[in-house]
């Protein structure tokens, strides 16, 4: 097999044919670490490239898979993860200066379920300054396969653009106001954002921990679902984690929506989101209800307040997060985090309570919507494909910070899952995305919706000329 067909497999194919013993996982390792090498200096997408760890894991799956030995459908497959995540041994900058020297000495309990699941670790993939909105300074930021003028996501932008490269098979990234969606939607690939509490946070550096979501980025809703299926579940070292059993994310794929109900607010989709992002939402649309969805109108809560509240709300929580390191330190911070740290801690004990009770009506007005539907469709962002040059005016531009987060921080706010599914390009050859959002817990009703979805479309299945 061609490498460049065999790093474009998907995560689960591939790991079908490992442990079919039809590919080799030390020789499928070498292949994408190979192909790393040869890209990469472009891309940018690896803070920390683990080569010498990842054949070494390579081998041993190798030995077990030969012995009879199966993990499960990541076992010697070769995946790769956030920076923020620890990775014992191996350094964990955070995207940010002031921790360029830090080497965890355990993996967080992702990173462990990961490896106890077979997964081969690659490395460590680039994010933004302490996975907030922009990359630190003296950091070269991933760039977009497809188009390195246009934006690569953010903060989980070197996962995004590394699984749309073929750089690993799969990856984990953080949601905290979007950034699991954002370089899903960027890069045009998958990305499935758990419910908080769905996935254990210990060992990965907060940015706002009531906020701070760890999920699955990979080229299709089986693959995400497989890797979700490894890491979700209770952790006795973060006890926010909910103690609910993990269900097979692989089992009861019809590939339709009959019996599905989508609410949609058709208003707050379209008002404000340019044309190129609401043909793909419409097409989508259309799509679902081909598969058998019924498509029921709703009035979404106006989002606006929660909107607003999310900037103090993380700033504060970030604050609480560097307090150790910041102001003290605050010459080695990045313009972008300094500003959200300062913002949070200007904020009085009243306001953050108002916050706090805006938000707890807010979650309980959206968690009354799912008693009528089974899942939310909504556009990924108001604005397609944007710029490297557009986000540039971010700080200068009210109305783009709105449209950027008009449709991912609201659940964040609510704690949320949502599915992010590539289905369509803009007109500079961007790839655009929509999301459907489900109950508290109900993974799996994402996992079934964008399976049904991508077997009858093939935007997932298109790649970057690299």
């Amino acid at each position: 097999m061609p490498a460049t067909d065999l790093c474009y497999l998907g995560l689960v194919e591939v790991g079908r044919q490992i442990q079919a013993k039809k590919l080799s996982p030390v020789e499928v390792t070498k292949a994408m670490l190979e192909r790393i090498e040869r890209l990469d200096a472009r891309l940018k997408s690896y803070a920390c490239v683990m080569a010498d760890s990842a054949l070494a894991e390579a081998a041993v799956a190798e030995k077990e898979i030969a012995s009879g030995k199966t993990r499960g459908p990541l076992h010697g497959v070769p995946v790769a993860i956030k920076d923020l995540c620890w990775a014992k041994g191996a350094p964990a900058a955070h995207g940010m200066t002031i921790h360029r020297d830090f080497r965890p000495s355990e993996d967080a309990t992702v990173v462990a379920r990961l490896k106890d699941a077979g997964a081969i670790i690659l490395g460590k993939l680039q994010q933004t300054e302490g996975a907030y909105a922009d990359h630190h300074p003296k950091i070269d930021p991933p760039k977009n396969p497809w188009n390195a003028d246009l934006w690569p996501g953010a903060s989980s932008s070197g996962s995004g653009s590394a699984t749309a490269a073929g750089l690993c098979f799969g990856s984990l990234g953080t949601d905290t106001g979007g950034s699991i969606r954002f370089p899903s939607a960027a890069n045009g690939i998958t990305g499935l954002k758990p419910t908080w509490g769905r996935v254990s946070r210990y060992g990965a550096f907060e940015l706002a921990a009531t906020l701070d979501h760890i999920g699955p980025m990979a080229r299709n809703a089986v693959d995400c679902g497989a890797m979700l299926g490894a890491i979700a579940g209770q952790d006795a070292k973060d006890t926010t984690s909910v103690p609910l059993p993990v269900p097979d994310y692989l089992a009861g794929l019809p590939g339709n929506l009959r019996g599905v109900t989508i609410g949609v607010d058709r208003r707050w989709t379209s008002e404000g989101t340019d044309e190129a992002a609401s043909k793909v939402f419409s097409d989508g649309l259309r799509v679902a209800a081909e598969l058998g969805a019924k498509i029921s109108e709703i009035t979404f809560p106006d989002p606006k307040a929660v909107i607003d509240d999310w900037f103090p709300l993380c700033g504060v929580e970030a604050a609480v997060a560097h307090e150790a390191t910041y102001p003290s330190r605050k010459d080695e911070y990045g313009p972008g985090l300094a500003g959200l740290l300062d913002l949070g801690l200007a904020q009085s004990g009243t306001d953050y309570q108002k916050v706090v009770l805006r938000r707890e009506a807010f979650r309980g007005a959206v968690r009354l919507l799912f008693e009528s539907v089974d899942l939310i469709a909504v556009p990924a962002q108001a604005f397609a494909a944007p710029t490297l040059a557009k986000m540039a005016a971010l700080g200068e531009d009210a109305s783009l910070i709105a449209g950027l987060l008009r449709f991912t921080c609201p659940f964040d706010m609510t704690g949320s899952p949502t599915i992010t599914l590539p289905a369509g390009f803009a007109p500079n050859g961007g790839p655009i995305a929509f999301q459907f959002v489900g109950r508290h817990f109900d993974e799996a009703g994402l996992v079934r919706a964008g399976d049904a979805f991508q077997r009858v479309t093939d935007w997932h299945t298109r790649h970057p000329a690299l």
